[in-house]
């Protein structure tokens, strides 16, 4: 155990990209009482500023329709639902990062389908019509929210065109096209709006030189270049979950510094580079996204990923979710960082931890982040990474406080354990009830918030040791405080019975 010595802290102003943006499901979703629950309950304790999700063009938003006129079918606008959708998400504090899909089906070219909610994936059989359907959405947005306030919305082209699943044949070709004619269309609007893509997922960053060399020869407009990020290895599937083995966190690390060296060596040094969907498993019934690791696991990435990419957006903030069907359980693997009924897994409480660090950093390494607030206040963030199985992981780490006061200094901790603000663990003692009472439930939301312990440090005792269980995420918070004890001079615990 090595000590970790206030002359090895090297201190400078902490980014905020891991709260650039958040994740979603498909937009519909927003119009569900607690899916506005779940985002307000997220906004109050962590405070994203942008969220992306499928599905603008998706049906049941009904922007697109086409109606008969004179024999001829000729397009239709309904911007009803979206208008609620957007209202909202501004009033909570958060602008649209804007996923340009998926085809609206009286556009598309074919029948080929991806989710439960079947987002049609084909491209427009009228691209003058997509066009059309481009300018004419934003004009809407530019109309009810201002010019000032739509430049600072990204829009991105599609997702993972890459994948035949969410693009007709992973037609790059076809993909260049669609987004030359959706990037040109946008900049004739206004020439700050600002779009990019290509939206790819691991494994097929060809797709980087590619997509950058047509737009740079080309001359087509790109403000931003945009990839998704996982670490899960093949799924081992059954009817209802994945399980997937994970690579190190320092593999999705890996992943983002290659991708920005591809980017700035591509003619396109400065671009910003967002990761607009991230996670350890791609799959929303895993159930490792309900679990105390994920938390740990995602700690790592939270610390570094900000000094190599814009922004890395966690996919998702709720497991008010569909793209495999309506959730089977309370607890199914979902993406989200809340459970259904308001129920935080682990990972939120994560990045709530992140949300009370300090602006200053200190010092950073594998289990440890150093933080202090403009008040003075200390905030550390420590976890415990374990990816082997068995017990009797428990890690000491000592470190010194960046005080030079005289002052004592009151400490709170809170843990978030196997055992405390584990809300899948206390559903697995429940006997895993697929739909659980209102009793259960109950229990259930008790157990899922941190413990916290509190003491007084003396003023001297200026070197912490903590022990942190097996995958244990834990934030620390030392306060120097005016002990007024000696102000009551009558005061002696001393008499109270069994003090």
């Amino acid at each position: 155990m090595d000590l970790i010595r206030a002359e090895m802290y090297q201190s400078k102003k902490r980014n905020q990209n891991w709260k650039y943006c958040v994740g979603t499901g498909r937009l519909g979703l927003a119009l569900q009482e607690e899916y506005v629950k779940h985002l307000k309950q997220v906004q109050e304790d962590i405070g994203f500023r942008y969220i992306r999700g499928h599905g603008l063009f998706h049906d049941d938003i009904g922007i697109y329709q086409e109606v008969e006129i004179d024999g001829v079918m000729q397009p239709f606008y309904n911007f009803t639902y979206i208008d609620r959708i957007f209202d909202m998400l501004l009033e909570l504090k958060l602008k649209p990062f804007i996923e340009l899909g998926f085809m609206p089906s009286k556009l598309a070219s074919g029948m080929q389908t991806v989710f439960y909610w079947k987002g049609n994936v084909t491209p427009p059989k009228d691209y003058q019509k997509w066009a059309e359907l481009i300018r004419t959405t934003i004009e809407h947005f530019i109309d009810r929210y201002g010019l000032g306030e739509v430049l600072t919305w990204p829009f991105e082209v599609w997702n993972e065109p890459n994948l035949t699943g969410f693009w007709e044949n992973a037609d790059q070709q076809e993909y260049f096209k669609l987004y030359q004619i959706t990037a040109e269309t946008i900049k004739k609007i206004h020439p700050d709006l600002q779009v990019g893509g290509p939206a790819i997922c691991g494994g097929s960053d060809h797709w980087v030189d590619a997509f950058l060399g047509f737009c740079r020869d080309e001359n087509v407009p790109v403000d931003f270049f945009s990839r998704h990020a996982y670490t899960s290895r093949p799924p081992e599937k059954t009817p209802d979950y994945y399980y997937q083995e994970l690579e190190p966190p320092e593999d999705m690390l890996e992943q983002f510094k290659s991708v920005r060296k591809q980017i700035e060596a591509s003619g396109y040094p400065s671009l910003p580079f967002h990761i607009t969907e991230f996670n350890t498993s791609y799959s929303p019934i895993n159930p490792i996204h309900d679990t105390l690791l994920n938390a740990a696991y995602l700690a790592k990435i939270l610390v570094e990923a900000g000094d190599l990419v814009n922004s890395f957006s966690y996919w998702t903030f709720s497991d008010v979710f569909e793209e495999s069907g309506v959730p089977k359980s309370l607890f199914h693997g979902g993406f989200g960082m809340i459970a259904f009924h308001q129920i935080p897994k682990p990972t939120y409480h994560l990045y709530h931890f992140f949300n009370q660090l300090g602006e200053t950093e200190h010092f950073r390494n594998d289990q440890l982040l150093i933080t202090q607030k403009q008040d003075g206040t200390v905030v550390v963030l420590a976890w415990n990474l374990i990816m082997e199985k068995g017990s009797n992981f428990n890690k000491t780490v000592s470190f010194q406080l960046p005080f030079g006061t005289n002052k004592p200094i009151f400490k709170q901790r809170k843990r978030v354990t196997e055992q405390f603000g584990n809300a899948w663990n206390v559903w697995k003692q429940l006997g895993r009830p697929r739909f659980p009472t209102q009793q259960q439930i109950e229990f259930i939301k008790q157990a899922a918030v941190p413990i916290i312990e509190t003491e007084q440090l003396l003023s001297d005792d200026l070197t912490e040791s903590i022990v942190l269980e097996k995958n244990e995420v834990t934030l620390l918070s030392y306060i120097p405080i005016t002990d007024e004890t000696a102000t009551y001079p009558l005061l002696n615990d001393r008499q109270l019975t069994s003090y």
